[in-house]
């Protein structure tokens, strides 16, 4: 299985699948590589290589019980990309992966990257400060931490059941298999890394990341996101990166490039040919 080894002995298990320009991506928390199946498939059947890592303490990567924060997420991505000596490289991460790609800029640059795309990602800052006031309180944060130490098995089941994917919604169509899916993700992720993860999505502000990426960005984001209300991130980020272009999806939920891979993909495939995006379906 392939792996890279960080400078702090850490093992990074990665999936390395296709030939051609290279799409690397970092997935959301407590998920693994895996979840991104629908598109790397999609991509690296039409001449892309696709590049999607576990990060730290998630998937088959290193159980870590330190380096759970976003510097270190970066770092470890920079390490992946210096290793398999990507280039001209497009990196795309959804939820807390936005955020490791946000920072991974803000703290390697964009020598080895062509473009950008955040999906229903955590930027500029989820939590709420005098300075952020629409954020989420401190104690939205706080029961996240109780009900993962009080039954995590149990919390991992609810997520995807409930607001992940839009499943609670009226007219939503249930999944069982994303369902369990993600739940056999989820279990995978160290106790240690799943706890400190929330602290790292949820406290970082990427506002100084957001202003260093200067290739062109893509902002997807779904407005009946209930996980990262797009009020609070898309709207303000793509105000914030100065080559940002917003696509916001009518009705669309947080797992989008699941429930809705078919679109999310062709949008995708529009931004890194270069060509117009798509309007969302509604």
């Amino acid at each position: 299985m392939p792996y890279i080894t960080t400078k702090d002995g850490t093992e990074i298990f990665y999936k390395d699948q296709g030939t051609g320009q290279p799409i690397v991506f970092s997935h959301g928390w407590p998920l693994s590589s895996d979840d991104w199946d629908n598109q790397t498939f999609y991509f690296a059947s039409r001449g892309f290589r696709c590049i999607a890592h576990d990060r730290r303490g998630h998937g088959r990567s290193t159980q870590t019980w330190d380096g759970n924060d976003m510097d270190t997420y970066a770092d470890d991505l920079a390490a992946l990309t210096e290793k398999l000596d990507l280039k001209d490289a497009v990196h795309v991460g959804h939820s807390t992966g936005g955020g490791e790609v946000a920072r991974y800029i803000g703290r390697h640059g964009t020598n080895r990257v062509a473009k950008a795309v955040l999906i229903g990602a955590v930027p500029p800052i989820m939590l709420k400060t005098e300075a952020n006031p629409g954020g989420q309180p401190i104690e939205a944060f706080d029961a996240m931490r109780e009900n993962l130490t009080a039954d995590r098995a149990q919390f991992f089941r609810d997520l995807p059941t409930g607001p992940f994917y839009g499943f609670n919604r009226p007219d939503a169509k249930v999944s069982q298999g994303i369902i369990d899916n993600w739940w056999r993700q989820g279990m995978l992720v160290g106790f240690k890394a799943s706890y400190d993860c929330i602290k790292a999505f949820s406290e970082t502000d990427f506002t100084g990341d957001l202003k260093k990426i200067d290739v062109p960005l893509l902002v997807m984001h779904g407005d009946d996101d209930q996980i990262v209300p797009i009020e609070d991130s898309a709207l303000l980020s793509s105000k914030i990166a100065p080559n940002a272009t917003l696509k916001v999806y009518k009705g669309f939920p947080h797992g989008m490039c699941t429930t809705h891979h078919e679109q999310i993909n062709a949008d995708l495939l529009d931004f890194i040919k270069g060509e117009q995006t798509r309007e969302a379906k509604a």
